[in-house]
């Protein structure tokens, strides 16, 4: 195990140690393909390659891959992917959209770095992976968190800490896997929005959660309609629950509470509120959130 960390090398010893998770895991694979040897990158067959078992992506954008094909066919593969050995060729550890993309350039074979990976690392570094670099859609991101901690045997708080965010924010995303499979596929499929999904998700009534999808569909319903119509209206609710917040020092109360309402650790430093977010999808989930509309010209 001693000579596999130090294979691994010191960013992903910190990226699976016990204390956290890596915050930016980009880093630790990029350095790992930027620092690569000439003689550590092979060309792997693409008919070897197969996904990892626990990419958290089901849907890929099939436009993106073929511009990144288009890309591919004229500078060639210009990062490795990672891999790791399996019974029967490689599963792709990170790169899954080169190789996809490199599958649509034609090409049979792809540079590839070999590493050994743990089960456990392969599923976080999925996650972590995905979800710095590529958006997930709610329901792919909660799969994975849930997936998360049962593999690593930690409560919805601990995954909070290691990940940055507030265990509001996990406990809401875990949430959404119970909602009724049709629903899960309209999220994941674009149909309704995430801010939709969490309001629904409270909702004990599984008829009641399909007749509010409907209308949100048929009438363009925005997110904060759906709270207000939630809150004034007779709907049977899941365990409901009232957060209380201890104020401990000057403010911090208040970043508690922005965090418990947008999910990322909010911080509040020389009296500005300073709130963290790693994509424009996510920056649109936190105005979309705090029901801010922004119009780009």
């Amino acid at each position: 195990m001693e000579n596999k960390r130090k294979a691994l090398g010191k960013g992903l010893e910190q990226l699976f140690s016990n204390e956290s998770l890596y915050s930016n895991p980009l880093e630790t694979l990029e350095e790992m393909s930027h620092n690569a040897k000439e003689d550590d990158i092979v060309m792997v067959d693409l008919s070897e390659l197969r996904s990892n078992p626990y990419q958290p992506r089901r849907v890929f954008d099939e436009d993106k891959l073929r511009e990144l094909a288009e890309s591919i066919k004229e500078f060639g593969v210009l990062e490795p992917i990672i891999v790791t050995k399996s019974i029967k060729g490689y599963e792709i550890v990170a790169g899954e959209r080169r190789v996809k993309a490199s599958r649509f350039a034609g090409l049979e074979k792809i540079p590839a770095i070999i590493k050994e990976f743990s089960d456990e690392e392969m599923m976080q570094i999925a996650l972590l992976e995905n979800i710095q670099r590529e958006d997930l859609s709610a329901i792919e991101e909660a799969e994975a968190y849930s997936n998360l901690i049962k593999s690593l045997g930690i409560s919805q708080e601990e995954l909070a800490r290691r990940i940055g965010k507030s265990r509001s924010y996990i406990t809401n995303m875990v949430g959404l896997l119970k909602l009724p499979e049709i629903v899960k596929e309209d999220i994941l499929n674009g149909m309704i929005s995430m801010g939709h999904a969490r309001v629904l998700s409270k909702l004990e009534d599984t008829q009641t959660i399909l007749d509010l999808v409907k209308r949100i569909k048929e009438t363009n319903m925005s997110v904060r309609a759906l709270e207000e119509l939630v809150a004034n209206g007779n709907f049977k609710k899941l365990n409901p629950t009232v957060n209380k917040i201890k104020k401990t020092n000057e403010y911090s109360f208040v970043a508690e509470a922005f965090t418990d309402k947008i999910g990322n650790k909010v911080r509040i430093q020389n009296k500005k509120i300073v709130i963290p977010f790693n994509s424009e999808k996510d920056l649109e989930r936190i105005l979309e959130i705090l029901n801010v509309e922004v119009k780009v010209d």
